[in-house]
């Protein structure tokens, strides 16, 4: 059945098939003073919950005091460690700062980097540190007995330690900060406690990081010409005018995050992918999410999917009727993306005549350090906040993002800010991550609990429209890029969609993380990226097999997906009008909206 032009009129949601949790009235008062109290606490430990890192540390604790083998191995290694420490400090001693390092640091840790840390006793310090932080890992790993789980979480918790002790952190251990200090006669401290004091006061008022004022969306930021097209609830959808005197027929539509505001694809003029496609001839809708507040509390993974993905859909095919469409979903917008179309494809709706995935994960069950945070006592706190305020504040999901890289997140920041006294730099990036969202109550738990969890989706347990969905229903070909250094959806979790669906696969790893290395123009930050197609018939190749054979190319990523998106589409054609007045779809305002301007 082919569905190119449906019907304005959206069916009735079939009734939940779980059912839902009780209003606030309908708690026993016990259940209230847990509730609220969990949600007090939340606050002072940045909405993680402390019985889960109990039980974890409670497990290595118990196992470790239960394996005496393994005590006197860790012992050996402490004495390994201080005799390799005290040879380094021997040749220290007579060859200066040419002596060989007993233990170099990982590639991504760049806090010893400085010649000034070679000089002594700078170089016994930052040894000494290595030495300790390896250690720590030897003892946090590896226990017989534990489970995955708590092994990950006590060796992430014991390195946030280590790091937040790291000599580099402090003034009198840190050789780049003392060198400044001496030349600047102590300026640089005065900069960064005003630094300290504007950041305090910013962070007591609410109001955003410094250097923010400078990125203003709709000006340079989210600037690319449109309108907007279609608003309900929870999206506005817009339209992108047209930069060339045809356009390939078929539309592009854009799902993103809603964990993000949408102008991450839509920078500054250089940085955005959004007026690449349109400067390259593509006609191209994007949804702007509503930032929810307490009234939203009850929306739900299935109203994302309606009031999004589909509402979205029938309006661009209302203002380009009778052709098929290019969906693009980033983050969690592809993960919502995956499940519209496995649902259309279970019902036999064909109007999807491609997918392309960024950095958007269907199994997670390796979903990099994230599913420290993801278990049932995490997600019953997680519940407990959100019960109270209807809601998670971006405040309580950014403590999460930035201990996956404290190094560079925190710590580096509060060197190079507050001791270094540097100005602070501010991108169009940083300001994008600065305008943080909410998360509705409902909706986050249940895509924590089915997707994070339960892993529902990759099981084939998630249900849309009144009925789970599969992911091998799929046929419309499926162009995937991973980032290589995502600490949010890791490239080989990503590369699990090859053995979920049965359609033909471009499978695209470029360098960089989760943002920047999406945020990757032509001519822009020097990049490089493997690419290669699977047909839905050919040979499953495993990832490490995949990186060994896959060409490398050296640029960006975007002309690549270009080719690919235009190969599958037609001829050239005039552009089509600004929304559908008679269809229902009128022009409603310029472009970026209002939704993205709630706070």
């Amino acid at each position: 059945m082919n569905q190119l032009s449906p019907p304005r009129m959206v069916a009735p949601r079939p009734a939940e098939t779980e059912p839902s949790r009780p209003a606030a009235s309908d708690e026993p008062l016990a259940k209230i003073i847990d509730r609220t109290l969990h949600a007090q606490a939340a606050r002072l430990t940045g909405g993680l919950a402390p019985s889960a890192l109990w039980a974890a540390y409670l497990d290595w604790a118990v196992h470790l005091a239960l394996s005496p083998g393994q005590q006197t191995f860790l012992a050996m290694k402490a004495a390994r460690k201080l005799s390799r420490l005290a040879t380094y400090m021997s040749r220290c001693a007579l060859q200066g700062p040419e002596a060989p390092a007993c233990i170099e640091p990982l590639p991504q840790d760049r806090r010893f980097a400085a010649p000034a840390w070679q000089q002594w006793p700078f170089n016994l310090l930052s040894q000494a540190f290595l030495l300790q932080q390896q250690w720590w890992h030897n003892a946090t790993t590896g226990i017989d007995g534990m489970t995955q789980q708590h092994s990950n979480q006590v060796e992430f918790a014991s390195r946030q330690i280590l790091d937040m002790m790291a000599p580099s952190n402090f003034l009198w251990t840190n050789p780049e900060v003392l060198q400044r200090t001496v030349e600047q006669n102590g300026r640089n401290l005065i900069d960064g406690w005003r630094n300290f004091i504007d950041d305090w006061q910013r962070q007591l008022a609410g109001r955003k990081p410094a250097g923010t004022e400078d990125f203003t969306v709709g000006g340079n930021l989210a600037a690319t010409p449109g309108k907007v097209v279609y608003r309900n609830a929870l999206i506005e959808l817009i339209q992108y005018a047209p930069q060339t005197g045809t356009v390939r027929p078929e539309p592009v539509l854009i799902v993103p995050a809603w964990i993000m505001k949408y102008y991450i694809l839509d920078l500054s003029q250089q940085n955005s992918l959004i007026r690449y496609l349109v400067s390259q001839g593509h006609t191209v809708f994007c949804l702007s999410w509503k930032n929810p507040d307490a009234g939203d509390r009850d929306l739900t993974m299935e109203d994302y999917r309606t009031l999004g993905v589909m509402d979205a859909l029938a309006a661009v095919n209302a203002i380009v009727p009778q052709q098929k469409v290019h969906a693009v979903g980033y983050c969690l917008g592809g993960t919502l993306l995956l499940i519209a179309a496995a649902a259309m494809a279970r019902d036999g709706d064909e109007r999807l005549k491609t997918v392309t995935l960024l950095a958007a994960q269907a199994d997670f069950t390796e979903a990099g350090e994230l599913t420290l945070f993801i278990n049932e006592s995490q997600l019953s706190f997680l519940d407990d906040v959100m019960w109270q305020q209807g809601y998670l504040d971006s405040r309580q999901m950014a403590g999460a993002f930035q201990l996956l890289r404290s190094n560079d997140m925190i710590w580096s920041r509060l060197v190079h800010n507050y001791l270094m006294g540097e100005p602070r730099r501010m991108t169009d990036m940083m300001a994008w991550n600065a305008d943080a969202t909410r998360m509705p109550y409902r909706m986050h738990s249940e895509y924590l609990r089915k997707l994070f969890l339960h892993n529902d989706l990759a099981e084939g347990r998630f249900v849309a429209g009144g009925h789970p969905v599969a992911l091998s229903d799929i046929r419309a070909p499926v162009f995937a890029v991973a980032t290589a250094w995502d600490h949010v959806a890791p490239w080989r979790s990503v590369y699990k969609l090859h053995l979920l669906t049965d359609t033909d696969i471009t499978f695209l790893l470029t360098t960089g993380g989760h943002n920047a290395g999406i945020v990757s123009p032509p001519g822009g930050v020097a990049r490089t990226y493997q690419v290669m197609a699977k047909g839905h018939a050919d040979r499953y190749i495993d990832p490490d097999a995949w990186l060994a054979t896959a060409p490398k190319h050296d640029g960006s990523w975007w002309p690549e997906w270009l080719a690919w998106l235009q190969a599958a589409s037609g001829t050239p054609v005039a552009p089509p009008g600004m929304g559908a007045a008679a269809a229902g779809y009128a022009p409603l305002a310029d472009a970026p909206g209002s939704y993205v301007l709630v706070p």
